[in-house]
């Protein structure tokens, strides 16, 4: 199939500075947690996975950002590479990256970082620095202001990083950043950096220590050494800590979109060949890293503002993994490079398999954030919910089976689907029966919300993969544990899932679990009132509040998404905002004691009841795992495996990682 008319835009070949890339697909920088070694090189994790990438077609690839000094700000033992802290073990690492990256045609720039200031995450009453003494934002410590010794110290420490970087054989360098409200970011904004010398009071003097970046790494590397820059047009501040939603009206009290472009000139002019667009701010966290819940595409039209006001190619991210949409912008003139960064994590051939027009085989992001922001947090280190292999390359890498086995899969939710496909890659023949008509389990309802429409493209990519397989699939077909018994299988894995919990409120009859008000069985009329502030019931009550229902949750606990995790803070955070924004009503500390026809009893915690009046009643409050078929097989057949949420009640990420774990070594 040969590529499409209007994708064809996407593999020109493009320009920054001198240095020309065979196609207009950047990977975007992301956080490259367990991806460094002890001594700021380069393990063999970030080597393979940015390899990977490449090897996928992406013509330039930014790796995460790399801190160029640990003095001011110390970054050792994080797990980032770093070029400065062993130049010669940066050298050596990155050098075998490089060239087996450039084997694929593809270029790779280094992300310098000046450091994080006030948004450096530290579980810990630790200082932290910043432009001037303000607070933390994760901490109540205030940040000690940078001396203007300091200042130039990291201005020296980014030349010298970069001339290491040049001599490992980087195509180029991106700047981290006058973006997100990092450390650059915080000097250039005044509602951080509140200085009274030469890098604070104007725009001038605020961009000072972004413009001696530039101008440094020119001394170093030389004028024609690519130097970019990541920035943020649009901080979206209400004020500290406290982030504007998309269609709020609000007064911006960081930079504004006049001062954004005024800045971009600026930058411009000090020597930036690229601008790496995007909106947004720690305090506003669901731009920069937009979830599910952001519109797809959201900052092109920011990108295009910035495209009119300045003569060097344009970057631009920010969920633009569809590709008509991406092929608009860049012939709309809204930018010249897609960068892709999710998205390459759930798919690093997402770039091939477009040119060859197999848009059906590319394995989507869902923007939950699980694997990658999620985890980072929790565990350090970058990963994905839906790609297990993602920055394990080699570790989890497909290997053939060397004795075919039949494999009886029990259940075709998310879990059955990973198994069969990997069993099937490996060269095994595994059979999948679901009792019900489609493929795809809690990933079903959970889809049915229009902000949770990659749910069932996931379902769409398991489906086409089952198909190119050849996989034998048996819908609307249960499966008995005596039929099972007999089957005559090498292994059996049991992927059964879990059905939701019923309470009993006295009255049932307009109570009804989630998933049968997702799929449209029922009707929650007018007024409901929603138990459980999980995310299923978060996420059920926004649905219901933007179709003109008036919801009410009712949560047990003290705050709403009290339990999910590993959870980002950018889904959360906006989730958690989105619910009042909508008009949802929320009772923490509260239990449902008595449902009537068309009322509710609620407990405040014990300080009293309410009653709401309500059309009907909708559960939200989990799942109990359904084992009742591994049960009675687990003695009497000898290789046997429970998955998925028959196993332990969780979500997508650990449904698909376990599947694949166990897959992988049968």
């Amino acid at each position: 199939m040969g590529l499409k008319k209007n994708h064809e835009i996407l593999f020109e070949a493009v320009k920054i500075g001198k240095l020309e890339i065979k196609n207009r697909f950047v990977m975007a920088p992301m956080g490259p947690m367990g991806l460094g070694d002890s001594q700021g090189g380069f393990n063999q994790r970030g080597i393979d996975y940015y390899t990977e990438r490449a090897k996928g077609g992406t013509g330039l690839i930014i790796t995460g950002v790399t801190q160029v000094d640990n003095i001011v700000e110390n970054h050792i033992g994080t797990g980032f590479p770093c070029a400065t802290q062993n130049p010669n073990q940066f050298l050596r690492t990155s050098r075998e990256m490089v060239e087996r990256i450039h084997a694929y045609d593809s270029k790779i720039f280094i992300q310098l970082g000046g450091g994080f200031g006030r948004v450096l995450y530290t579980p810990y009453e630790a200082e932290t620095v910043a432009p001037s003494p303000i607070k933390n934002v994760w901490t109540d410590v205030t940040c000690r202001e940078v001396t203007v010794d300091e200042i130039k110290h990291i201005v020296k420490m980014f030349g010298k990083a970069a001339l290491i970087a040049k001599n490992a054989g980087f195509d180029g360098v991106q700047i981290h950043a006058v973006h997100e409200g990092y450390l650059m970011d915080q000097f250039a904004t005044a509602f951080y950096n509140h200085r009274n010398d030469e890098y604070g009071g104007g725009l001038e003097n605020r961009l000072r220590y972004a413009r001696e970046v530039v101008e440094e790494i020119r001394k170093t590397c030389g004028p024609d050494f690519p130097v970019t820059l990541r920035y943020t047009l649009k901080s979206f501040i209400k004020d500290w800590k406290d982030g504007a939603l998309p269609g709020e009206e609000f007064e911006e009290k960081g930079r504004d979109i006049e001062e954004g472009i005024e800045a971009a000139k600026l930058l411009v002019s000090y020597g930036y060949d690229a601008l790496d667009v995007d909106v947004g701010t720690y305090d506003s966290w669901w731009w920069n890293h937009p979830p599910m819940y952001q519109k797809k595409g959201l900052y092109i039209p920011y990108a295009k503002i910035i495209k009119e006001n300045v003569n060097v190619p344009v970057i631009c991210a920010g969920r633009m993994d569809n590709p008509d949409m991406a092929s608009k912008a860049v012939a709309d003139g809204a930018c010249d490079i897609v960068s892709l960064g999710r998205p390459l994590l759930a798919d690093p051939y997402y770039v091939n398999k477009l040119k060859d027009e197999k848009v059906e085989a590319i394995r989507p992001c869902l923007s939950c954030h699980e694997g990658c922001l999620g985890r980072m947090f929790t565990y350090v280190s970058l990963n994905c919910a839906v790609n297990p292999e993602a920055c394990r390359e080699s570790v989890n890498r497909i290997v053939p089976a060397l004795k075919k086995k039949k494999v009886l899969i029990i259940g075709g939710g998310v879990a059955g689907c990973e198994a069969a496909r990997v069993l099937a890659l490996r060269g095994h023949e595994p059979v999948i029966y679901e009792k019900s008509s489609r493929l795809g389990g809690n990933l079903i309802p959970g889809g049915m919300p229009d902000f949770k429409e990659d749910d069932h493209a996931l379902i769409k990519w398991y489906e086409y993969q089952l198909d190119s397989l050849n996989v034998e699939v048996h819908l609307n077909e249960a499966i008995t544990s005596e039929k099972a018994k007999n089957y005559n299988a090498d292994a059996v894995i049991v992927a059964t899932g879990s059905i939701p919990k019923i309470f009993n409120f006295g009255n049932n009859n307009n109570v009804f679990p989630a998933a049968d008000v997702l799929n449209g069985k029922v009707n929650p009329g007018e007024k409901t009132v929603v138990v459980g502030g999980g995310l299923v019931g978060c996420e059920i009550a926004l649905w219901l509040a933007k179709k003109g229902v008036n919801v009410t949750i009712v949560e047990a606990l003290d705050k709403l998404l009290a339990v999910n995790a590993p959870s980002c803070p950018a889904n959360r955070d906006m989730l958690k905002k989105l619910i009042p924004f909508n008009g949802v009503e929320v009772l923490t500390s509260s239990t449902v004691v008595r449902a009537a026809k068309d009322e509710v009893i609620i407990n405040r915690n014990g300080q009293g009841s309410r009653t709401i009046e309500c059309n009907s009643v909708i559960l939200a409050v989990g799942y109990n795992s359904e084992r009742s078929i591994y049960d009675a097989l687990k003695k009497e057949i000898p290789e046997i495996y429970l998955l998925g949420d028959s196993r332990k009640v969780s979500n997508i990420m650990y449904a698909i990682w376990d599947a694949y774990e166990i897959a992988s070594h049968i």
